[in-house]
């Protein structure tokens, strides 16, 4: 079987370039960057709002100038004569409080200290302890509680209270008008003296246990360390009682716990780790970097790009025909023409490319006055059972499609397919 076509090579056109530049890189970027931006603004607020408190020192450091700090409180006391003296670890706080003329100063917020450190801070001769945490009332003085919150206003020490630095003090007051913590002291504990309280509910804000009736030395609770702080101690008689509580003897050791005196054999962060965290990361890396390598190189989308070479459109259906006439395939060879010739009917006839068989059918049987049986025929019925009734389908599509074209032509008369002249098969073929 052989198939010609009329049609021409079009001749390929240039793609056009999209190399990404770096305006368009920066607007499909532009989300990320501000997002980013915001991020890393966000993460910079929180990290000053949380680490406020800590500007200068730790709280209640004697060099700490910020309002959490006591440097105020301890640059008076070095102006009264008092020496202060800052110790960096346990041992040497405790060394340095064994005499009677020293008075220990303690304030663990964190908590770094353990049971057994605790305890042995109960050595020393007078020791004040600010804002005790429940390990530190269990070690020291496991008859007292917490308290939970007093009233806003200034506390006043109460008709109770026996302690020189709290009568003279008169009140105590929080940080800018905030409740003071308070700590719970039972009516049945008599080592112990409360001010600053209220009698009727056991809360006060200062707890003193006498160390003349026990083995330990004498121990202050303070509940809260608004009284020392910076902001606060000039609020109410605060100043009044740091001073009394902290200046009664020649020396102070100013004592704030950290890490350095976490307890030896505290296992690492590589100890805590399961082992298998370790292979896991590593194979994260190694998957990200692939991925890198993977899809760093790709600036844009695909580029299609027209082939340097045309290839006829008779040669792409010689060798169909070919591939067709070797394996028998007429049904398959008569379908492709069938196809391209309803297409060329329709359009031929004004229909809408959504027409369907039937209405391409009637239309082109009432355009060519033929029978609609016949043309049904040869558009879809009929089946080629040789090359030589496959020719003479061909010519008759040919025919059909010629009649037509001819009838939809201006000023040209309807011709009727079934006194129509047969085209010579041998000079010209449909294409398909």
């Amino acid at each position: 079987m052989s198939v010609q076509t009329a049609q021409g090579a079009r001749a390929p056109q240039p793609a056009p370039a999209i190399t990404p530049t770096l305006r368009s890189a920066g607007k499909r970027a532009a989300f990320w960057v501000i997002a980013g931006v915001g991020a890393l603004l966000v993460a910079l607020i929180a990290m000053a709002l949380s680490n406020a408190s800590a500007v200068g020192g730790p709280p209640l450091g004697a060099e700490n100038p910020a309002p959490p700090g006591g440097m105020a409180l301890a640059e008076v006391l070095r102006a009264q004569g008092v020496d202060v003296v800052i110790a960096d670890s346990l041992d040497a706080a405790i060394d340095l409080s064994a005499a009677d003329a020293v008075t220990l100063f303690v304030s663990d917020p964190d908590d770094i200290l353990g049971d057994g450190q605790i305890a042995r801070l109960g050595d020393a001769r007078h020791a004040v302890i600010v804002e005790p945490s429940f390990a530190y009332l269990q070690e020291l003085s496991p008859e007292i509680g917490f308290g939970g919150v007093g009233a806003e206003e200034p506390i006043a020490a109460g008709a109770g209270c026996g302690l020189g630095a709290a009568e003279r003090a008169g009140s105590v007051a929080g940080a800018d008008g905030a409740a003071l913590k308070t700590l719970s002291v039972p009516a049945d504990a008599a080592a112990y003296t409360a001010c600053f309280g209220d009698a009727a509910s056991g809360s006060s804000v200062l707890v003193q246990r006498d160390g003349r009736l026990g083995a330990q030395g004498a121990i202050t609770l303070v509940s809260d360390r608004a009284i020392f702080a910076n902001g606060s101690i000039t609020s109410a008689g605060n100043a009044a009682l740091a001073l009394g509580l902290l200046g009664e003897r020649p020396t102070l050791v100013w004592y704030l716990p950290t890490l350095a005196d976490v307890a030896a054999g505290t296992p690492s962060l590589a100890e805590l780790t399961p082992g298998w965290v370790t292979p896991v990361m590593v194979l994260l890396v190694l998957c990200g970097i692939a991925a890198a390598f993977a899809y760093g190189r790709r600036f844009g989308p695909l580029v299609v790009e027209n082939l340097p070479v045309t290839v006829r459109a008779s040669e792409t259906m010689d060798g169909r025909a070919r591939l067709y006439a070797r394996n028998s395939e007429r049904l398959r060879a008569v379908d492709a023409l069938r196809i391209a010739t309803v297409g060329r009917i329709a359009t031929a006839l004004g229909l809408a490319r959504t027409a369907t068989l039937e209405e391409v059918v009637a239309s082109a049987a009432s355009a060519t006055r033929s029978d609609p049986r016949r043309v049904r025929a040869t558009l879809l019925d009929e089946e080629p059972q040789s090359d030589a009734q496959l020719l003479a389908l061909s010519d008759r599509l040919l025919d059909l499609e010629s009649a037509v074209q001819a009838a939809t032509r201006p000023g040209d008369g309807h011709t009727d397919i079934r006194h129509s002249t047969p085209t010579d098969s041998r000079t010209e073929r449909m294409e398909p």
